[in-house]
């Protein structure tokens, strides 16, 4: 295992019992009292995780976030005293991967940031470098995006949206999917949160909003990526039966 944890969070004793639980799991903790303290760690040591507070003097973790996602794509569990759906959207929209709530089981935080990893690695696994079509380049590492061969930025949750449907390869991805892997498996909100971000990704992607080509809707199911398939374009039986006489 012997990945590298950075824990920020200005409650010493929290810092202290939460080292000692992931060195004995095989993590190397590292250990940062403030924001300040956190962001210059994260530039020196590289971590392949962060476990972040909010309320920390001198940068809030909220703050914090935002700059590391300007930097980099480094997972992100969010730790806080609350869990309304504010904070939880307001994360999620800043790019973080998983959140958990004060006090927290021990176990379990140890468990949510293997999965975290886990799909991390998943992901570097089975996922080309970069992704091209006729309009749309993506660099899963840069986290650029080409349209029509011109940059256009996006937000953390554009992106993690863009990259939920592209990765599905054209199968229609439900709306229940998309919530999971796009605002976390601990989020339960409704559809207007997929609505609201197709349509600012369709702006984004497509020539024409209205008519897209790219972003398709299957009503009152879900999204897909790319073209619906004409029956033309499906083999009959007698043509695949042709084809292995």
């Amino acid at each position: 295992m012997n990945e590298k944890v950075l824990i920020v969070d200005d409650d010493t004793e929290l810092l202290g019992l939460t080292e000692i639980w992931l060195r004995n799991k095989g993590f190397q903790p590292l250990l940062a009292k403030n924001g300040i303290e956190g962001l210059q760690m994260l530039y020196t040591k590289q971590p392949d995780l962060v476990l972040l507070d909010i309320k920390m003097p001198l940068a809030d973790g909220w703050e914090v976030c935002r700059r590391i996602r300007d930097m980099c794509d480094v997972p992100i569990i969010m730790i806080s005293v609350n869990e309304d759906q504010p904070s939880l959207l307001r994360g999620f929209n800043l790019g973080i991967d998983d959140y958990v709530t004060k006090p927290f089981h021990f176990p379990e935080l140890v468990a949510r940031i293997e999965s975290v990893l886990r799909r991390g690695t998943n992901r570097r696994n089975n996922v080309n470098i970069t992704f091209h079509n006729e309009e749309v380049d993506i660099d899963w590492r840069s986290r650029q995006v080409l349209v029509r061969g011109e940059e256009v930025m996006l937000s953390p949750t554009e992106f993690r949206l863009l990259s939920c449907l592209v990765e599905n390869g054209g199968w229609i991805v439900t709306h229940e999917d998309i919530l999971k892997k796009v605002w976390g498996p601990t989020y339960f909100g409704d559809r207007s949160y997929v609505k609201l971000y197709v349509r600012y990704l369709r702006k984004k992607i497509e020539k024409d909003p209205d008519k897209p080509k790219w972003i398709l809707t299957e009503r009152g199911v879900g999204y897909r990526f790319g073209r619906r398939t004409s029956a033309s374009d499906i083999p009959s039986l007698e043509d695949d039966g042709a084809r292995r006489n």
